[in-house]
């Protein structure tokens, strides 16, 4: 892999670039993309210009910058998240049904929690989780969850990083994140009162399926006004099994299949994708 004479890949560059994007910065000029990154003016216009002509950035009329169709075109092809994003929805639907507040999933990726899918009425409490959106495992119900399930290696990684206090009810240290841990795996569920915003209550449970392994977090947030959760638990629990079984039936983990995890398709259109080879495959771009 090419390497500037600063010892950082060109590719790592690259993502520097695209990763100073996200929900609250969706539109950037070179000066913002430059102050994010921390590159120089000429290495960075270089770069924009090269993920520019790929279609992985698209220019405004104000000549901002926002990410560009070809990076979502990619992630569209994902079996991963994806796969499991839409075998998950019918049973998020359901949960947002009756909880009518937000309803989230999310999955493992490095210290977060990546969600990849969420559910919300206009008139919920504070969330402050979007979709593609990533928080710090140790601070919400989800992030407990997946962390709760994680190697120890995982677990200590994580500490050794540490993570941002956002209200007083936060987890701020080692042992009483190490205890929390050990009562989230006893009892199958975490609870967070408070933790990201005062005034908002998460609850989540393992996605796990027969092996033991947990694929994801489901969980919702509501109002913190201390009604009892064990409604919620048991709901997202029910919910939870709905997912494990999905997964078993389309094939075992997100993505490990190939043609079994287009689980918005129809079966006809599985056999037919089915039959064909890599040379008379459709091209994903042609609707």
């Amino acid at each position: 892999m090419a390497r500037g004479s600063d010892g950082e890949s060109v590719l790592h560059k690259h993502l520097r670039v695209l990763q100073a994007f996200d929900v609250l910065r969706p539109l950037l000029t070179l000066t913002e993309i430059v102050d994010a990154t921390g590159l120089a003016v000429s290495t960075t216009h270089r770069l924009v210009a090269e993920l520019e002509r790929e279609g992985l950035l698209e220019r405004m009329p104000d000549r901002s910058y926002r990410l560009g169709l070809r990076l979502w075109e990619f992630a569209s092809r994902t079996p991963g998240a994806l796969g499991l994003r839409e075998l998950a929805r019918p049973w998020l639907e359901a949960v947002h049904s009756r909880v009518r507040q937000h309803t989230q999933l999310g999955v493992l990726s490095g210290r977060d929690v990546l969600f990849i899918e969420r559910l919300s009425t206009r008139d919920a409490v504070v969330n402050a989780t979007v979709i593609g959106g990533r928080v710090p495992l140790p601070v919400s119900s989800s992030g407990l969850v997946l962390l709760a399930h994680s190697s120890p290696g995982v677990v200590e990684d994580v500490i050794a990083a540490g993570w941002p206090a956002y209200t007083p009810a936060t987890i701020r240290d080692a042992e009483a994140l190490r205890a929390r841990l050990r009562r989230v795996r006893a009892d199958g569920f975490a609870v967070t009162e408070g933790h990201i915003h005062r005034e908002s209550r998460g609850i989540a449970v393992p996605v796990m399926d027969h092996h033991g392994v947990v694929h994801a977090a489901l969980g919702v947030v509501v109002a913190s006004d201390g009604t009892p959760p064990q409604p919620a638990i048991e709901l997202l629990t029910v919910a939870a099994a709905g997912i494990a079984r999905a997964l078993t039936e389309a094939g075992g983990a997100p993505g490990g299949h190939g043609m079994r995890t287009m689980a918005s398709t129809s079966r006809r259109s599985l056999d037919y994708f089915s039959s064909l080879d890599a040379h008379t495959m459709p091209s994903a771009s042609v609707g």
